[in-house]
């Protein structure tokens, strides 16, 4: 009996004192308020990466940039944002995530002023990159803050939900907000429009808990942060390059080269003793797959925005905030997505796995319906570009939000602002090989269509191919979702005083 009894101890005493302990420790009632200023930064950075789009063609007008540059306004901001999230990541973590995200915002800021003043091509180009490095390091910040602010399993799930909704519904909604900037102000307000909003996310930081003290000894990975930064930025400035060609000798230095950095990288990582990215995070099998499930899917989402973008006002000729509004019901189905239906699955149990695969799969069968578009009258709108929004966005914030939850669940609190830099990576160098790819091969077959029909038909079945492709990564991304991903409900959060020593 006293073996029986000595057997039994360890598993009964063990957990339950941990389980009640971390609700406990973050039931400060200002966690609510706080998520709502993290939630604010997560919207201003994914707002702009799409906010600029609809005002292109204004831009473009009022400081005379060159067709082959205007790309670069969208460009310039990626290229940073997705080369730089690692190192971003890494700083929150040994500097501290509240300090890193207050100098983040305000950075962000004062680049969007000097956006909106741009008096030319390169000063609009120089601030956007400056947006982007700082939202390199706002997001990761602001991620890895929201996970070690939130450790309950349900408190998790609603942060997550809000979250998910956000970053999955920011991108339409800047769609909109641009449209409705350009149309009644003036394209410059689509940079403008983010100061006020730094201001009052920088106020409601006084709601963050302040950094704790950190015991030392972490230092920089300069030689990973060389390769691993100059990799991801070379593959990111490939896939923008790629717009002009995949072709083009400049393409294949920039994936050779990209590639070949990042293999160095993996090299360098497993021998530092500080590494820019412990290989710990990316090596549970479960975390993988939730990084891809996040990141392959904006393949076919980003190449989406763009041709619908072109389609509301090439093809059916809508006004800059008709198309801005054209993409509400995407935008609202990816907030239910993620704050409802996600949120309540994993509540009654449903499996993470199943939730992404076949969130994924109802994405793709809306992209299906999109592959029918036709350069038609506005009757298209009800008939596929409604029923479409709404199973593409509902699917893709069902499969984000758990996803996001998967990536970040159980890692060390030291690893949280690189893991969450993974998560913002994933969709950032994702959305930039949907644009370029995507872009290629819609123009190159509307380059090769028939004469027949005019220029909208040409362009509607560019469209229409490169649809095909998102259908495809859609596809993708449910399978890697479900073979990678386990069944098991995302473990519990690690919390810093038990966890264990690290290795």
């Amino acid at each position: 009996m006293l073996s029986a009894g000595g057997a039994d101890r360890p598993d009964r005493p063990d957990p339950p004192p941990e389980r009640p302990e971390p609700p406990a420790e973050p039931a400060d009632p200002r966690r609510w308020w706080a998520l709502a200023v993290i939630g604010l930064a997560q919207l201003l950075v994914v707002l702009d990466a799409t906010v600029v789009n609809i005002a292109l063609p204004s831009a473009q007008q009022d400081l005379g940039m060159t067709d082959a540059g205007r790309q670069w306004v969208v460009a310039a901001y990626t290229l940073p944002f997705g080369g730089l999230l690692l190192l971003g990541g890494r700083i929150a973590d040994l500097a501290g995530r509240r300090r890193m995200f207050l100098l983040g915002l305000a950075g962000f800021g004062v680049a969007s002023a000097l956006g909106g003043a741009a008096p030319g091509p390169g000063a609009l180009f120089a601030a956007r990159a400056l947006q982007g490095a700082f939202a390199a390091l706002l997001a990761p910040a602001a991620l890895s803050l929201l996970t070690t602010l939130f450790t309950s399993a349900r408190d998790r799930a609603r942060a997550f939900g809000v979250y998910g909704a956000l970053s999955g519904g920011g991108a339409a909604a800047g769609l909109l907000a641009g449209g409705v900037l350009t149309e009644y102000l003036d394209w410059r307000w689509c940079l403008y429009v983010n100061v006020p909003l730094v201001a009052v996310a920088l106020a409601g930081c006084a709601l963050l808990r302040p950094d704790p003290a950190r015991p030392g000894g972490g230092r920089l990975d300069l030689p990973g942060t060389l390769l691993g930064c100059g990799g991801l930025l070379a593959l990111v400035a490939a896939f923008a390059e790629a717009e002009g060609g995949w072709d083009r000798p400049v393409v294949a230095l920039l994936l050779v080269t990209g590639a070949l950095a990042l293999l160095a990288f993996t090299v360098v990582e497993r021998r530092a003793a500080h590494p820019l990215l412990p290989l710990r995070v990316v090596a549970d099998r479960s975390r993988g797959g939730a990084f891809l499930a996040v990141g392959v899917p904006q393949v076919g989402l980003f190449g989406l925005f763009l041709f619908l973008t072109y389609y509301f006002q090439a093809v059916l000729g809508y006004s800059p905030i008709e198309a801005g509004l054209a993409f509400l019901p995407l935008s609202a189905a990816m907030g239910v997505g993620a704050a409802v239906i996600a949120r309540r699955a994993l509540a009654r149990g449903v499996p993470a796995r199943h939730l992404m695969a076949g969130a994924l799969l109802v994405a793709a069968a809306g992209m299906v319906l999109l592959t029918g578009l036709e350069a038609g009258t506005d009757e298209v709108f009800l008939s596929r570009l409604l029923p479409a929004q709404l199973l593409i966005g509902a699917g893709i914030g069902c499969a984000v939000m758990p996803a996001m939850i998967t990536a970040s669940a159980g890692v060390d609190p030291r690893d949280a602002g690189v893991a969450a830099a993974l998560v913002n990576s994933a969709q950032q160098i994702g959305g930039s090989l949907g644009i370029a790819l995507l872009n290629t091969v819609a123009t190159s077959v509307a380059a090769a269509h028939p004469a027949g029909g005019g220029a909208p038909a040409a362009l509607v079945h560019g469209y229409t191919v490169a649809l095909w492709v998102g259908v495809g990564f859609l596809l993708l991304a449910a399978v890697l979702a479900g073979a990678l991903v386990p069944s098991r409900r995302p473990p519990a959060p690690v919390e810093p005083e038990r966890q264990p020593a690290p290795l």
